[in-house]
C-alpha cells in the first residue's frame, strides 16, 4: 500500500436526486414517475482548487455579460451560480468544456431506491442513507494525503457535521480493519452553501452527467468526462455484485447496467 501523499487535498461533495421513495398516504413515487429512480453521492477531488474557481467565476462572468444568451430566462439563475439541471446548454458546454481541461477526478456512489430496502436498512431516514454512502465512498479514499478538507454542500437535516464526522470515522474504522493499519491524517470538514463554493457547483455538474445515465439512458455526458470520473459505484446493484464498480478501465455503458428500478 502507498504511503499518503505530504499534500494537502480537496473532496467536494454534493448530490443528485431525491431520496425520497415515498410521498402521501405512503405513495410510491417512483412508481409514479414523480421521484428519480436513483440517489446518487459524490465528491470532486483536486489538490489545487485555486485556478479551476477563478476561472469558473471568470466564465460566470462572461455569461452574464454575454448579448447573445442574456434572453435566456435561466441566465438570471446562471448569474448567481451554475446548476446543470438549470443551466441552459449553451451554459452547460462552455462549463463542461472547462471541466474537461482541468486536472480534477470525481468519485461516486449510486443507491438504487428500493422501499422495502431504504425501510429496512435506513428507516426511510436521508441522513443516515447520506451517512452510509459518504462512508462508503470514503472508507478507501481518506489515507491518500496528509490533508484532506472535504467541503458538503449543505442539505437541511441530511448534511450535518455531527453525521458526516460520523462517517469520517466509520470510513476509518473499516479502513483499519481492512488494511491493519491506522489513519492518522488530518481531516477537516466544512458544510456550506452550493452558491457560496463553485467547486461544488463543478461537482454538480458530473454528478448531473452520471445521473443521465441512470435516469434517462443518456451518456453523452458522462462519456465527454469519462477521463475524469474515476469511480461508479453502484452499490445496491445486487445482480452485478462484484462488477458494479466502473472506471476508467470499466466505463459505464448501456449494456453494462439494467435500467434502475425502483
Amino acid at each position: 500500500m502507498q504511503e499518503p501523499q505530504n499534500i494537502k487535498a480537496f473532496y467536494f461533495f454534493d448530490e443528485a436526486g431525491t431520496p425520497q421513495i415515498l410521498g402521501h398516504k405512503g405513495v410510491n413515487l417512483i412508481e409514479k414517475g414523480t421521484a428519480s429512480k436513483t440517489f446518487i453521492v459524490g465528491y470532486l477531488e483536486t489538490t489545487n482548487p485555486t485556478k479551476l474557481k477563478f476561472e469558473l467565476k471568470k466564465l460566470r462572468q462572461e455569461i452574464a455579460n454575454d448579448e447573445y444568451l442574456l434572453q435566456i430566462p435561466s441566465i438570471e439563475s446562471t448569474k448567481k451560480m451554475f446548476h446543470a439541471n438549470k443551466d441552459c446548454s449553451e451554459v452547460r458546454e462552455k462549463v463542461f468544456k472547462l471541466l474537461k481541461n482541468f486536472d480534477v477526478a470525481f468519485y461516486c456512489i449510486v443507491a438504487r431506491k428500493d422501499e422495502d430496502l431504504f425501510r429496512k436498512k435506513f428507516e426511510f431516514q436521508n441522513s443516515k442513507l447520506y451517512e452510509h454512502l459518504v462512508t462508503k465512498l470514503l472508507e478507501n479514499r481518506l489515507y491518500l494525503y496528509k490533508e484532506i478538507d472535504l467541503y458538503f454542500s449543505s442539505m437541511g437535516n441530511t448534511v450535518r457535521t455531527q453525521n458526516m464526522n460520523n462517517a469520517v470515522k466509520v470510513a476509518k474504522e473499516n479502513f483499519e480493519k481492512k488494511w491493519n493499519k491506522t489513519n492518522k491524517n488530518e481531516i477537516r470538514i466544512i458544510i456550506q452553501k452550493s452558491s457560496e463554493c463553485e467547486l461544488l457547483q463543478a461537482a454538480d455538474y458530473f454528478l448531473w452527467a452520471i445521473q443521465r445515465c441512470y435516469e434517462k439512458s443518456d451518456f453523452r455526458y458522462y462519456n465527454f468526462l469519462s477521463d475524469k470520473i474515476k469511480l461508479v459505484q453502484d452499490i445496491f446493484d445486487f445482480n452485478n455484485y462484484g462488477k458494479n464498480f466502473y472506471t476508467n478501465k470499466n466505463p459505464l455503458t448501456l449494456k453494462k447496467i439494467d435500467p434502475a428500478k425502483g
